[in-house]
């Protein structure tokens, strides 16, 4: 279901913005319409959706309007024209127009947030920060005691309960903020830049702490990054914005192949491919495999042949006609050290050029892929290969 939804979200900050609107949709400029009418434009005509459990982000340069759209969630950016719909139970609230009393109940109950600066108060201990929220509420002192116990142990800094912001690092101070928001059991998290003002190392860490959690708690997570490696790493869809309006909106590996415009392809094209792209966009499909007899050719050596059964499924591979190699099912979660020398691994389309390599790697052989039991295509040195210089190709485009 969607969480949240944009549509035709302006939001115009100044006193003459019914002079501004029309220059909106005209497509005018920030500056154009800084010029004419002092007025300001945060969002011109945002739409885009969210589903339960994404992590969507929001990116682009400073000044694109990112933090502008994401405040419009919980109502701290006033939408000018437009809706903004977050789900409350079985119906979506129109956060744009609702009263004061369901805006508040908005704010308490579903949404909650993570700014930049973390935000902490620094005369309350680790503890009280993260039950801060949960004390407006009114809860009794035991049961958000226990709450916060809960959240600082998710986090791992239930032995730093007692202390106060400035005994801590900037990586934990922000893991506090996580807690805080995760408190207050709200199922839309929104996230300001969180970790930019952290230095590299700890800010990816606390990108895989994020996803970790995500993978339990499946939240909703609306983030704000100017970072793209950041955004490809932790967004299911990314919204990259310019100026104020969205000029892409898609999953990571789409915008990374198929860019919208110049801006977007600047953007994309000195990121590393590895964790973006896929093997279906890297592999050599069955139809473009040679045959051998009822056999499929998987390299351009004719070394590695394999035989599929009447439902496509593999049974039998060979390497130089001679040698019949061990086939084995590899899934996600399996470290790769598991995986045998010389074997010939089947696995999903869906995962990562990087885990490609790791498998080509770790076997010295061709990675097969399978959807359903079935052979789609297969990925070795040649699909790498062209998915690497896909990518330096672009880069040299841009500069």
């Amino acid at each position: 279901m969607t969480a949240v939804e944009f549509k035709n979200v302006d939001i115009v900050f100044g006193d003459n913005q019914q002079e501004a609107i029309p220059m909106v949709d005209a497509g005018k400029t920030r500056e154009e319409i800084l010029e004419k009418t002092g007025c300001v434009l945060g969002v011109a005509g945002g739409s885009i959706k969210i589903e339960e459990g994404e992590i969507c982000v929001l990116m682009g340069l400073s000044g694109s309007g990112k933090s502008t759209l994401l405040r419009a969630v919980n109502g701290l950016n006033k939408v000018t024209r437009g809706e903004v719909l977050v789900r409350d139970g079985d119906n979506l609230v129109d956060v744009a127009s609702c009263d004061e009393k369901t805006l508040r109940h908005m704010r308490m109950e579903r949404v909650s947030m993570v700014f930049q600066q973390f935000a902490l108060l620094p005369w309350r201990t680790v503890s009280e920060n993260v039950g801060l929220g949960l004390e407006l509420k009114g809860m009794p002192k035991a049961e958000r005691e226990a709450i916060v116990e809960e959240k600082l142990k998710m986090v791992s800094l239930d032995q730093w309960k007692d202390k106060y912001a400035h005994e801590l690092s900037g990586g934990m101070q922000q893991r506090v903020g996580l807690a805080r928001a995760f408190a207050t059991d709200a199922d839309i998290l929104l996230m300001d830049e969180p970790f930019s003002a952290l230095d590299p190392l700890i800010r990816d860490h606390l990108q895989d702490e994020l996803l970790e959690l995500q993978r339990n708690l499946k939240k909703t997570i609306v983030f704000v990054s100017h970072d793209l490696d950041e955004a490809l790493k932790i967004g299911s869809h990314i919204a990259i914005m310019e100026g104020g309006r969205i000029v892409q909106y898609g999953e990571p590996e789409e915008i990374v192949l198929n860019p919208a415009n110049e801006y977007v392809a600047e953007f994309v094209a000195h990121m590393n491919p590895l964790n973006v792209l896929r093997c279906a966009s890297l592999m050599t499909s069955v139809s473009d495999l040679r045959k051998d007899g009822d056999r499929l050719i998987l390299d351009k050596y004719d070394a590695f042949k394999v035989t599929v059964d009447g439902k496509g499924a593999v049974q039998k591979v060979t390497f130089e006609e001679k040698e019949e190699l061990p086939v084995i099912t590899f899934e996600g979660d399996q470290p790769i050290d598991s995986v045998p020398d010389s074997s010939i691994v089947v696995t999903s389309p869906d995962f990562t050029m990087k885990r490609a390599i790791e498998l080509r790697q770790a076997t010295g052989n061709p990675v097969l892929l399978a959807e359903n039991g079935v052979l789609v295509g297969v990925v070795g040195d040649e699909e790498i290969y062209k998915g690497i210089l896909r990518q330096s190709s672009i880069a040299d485009a841009a500069e």
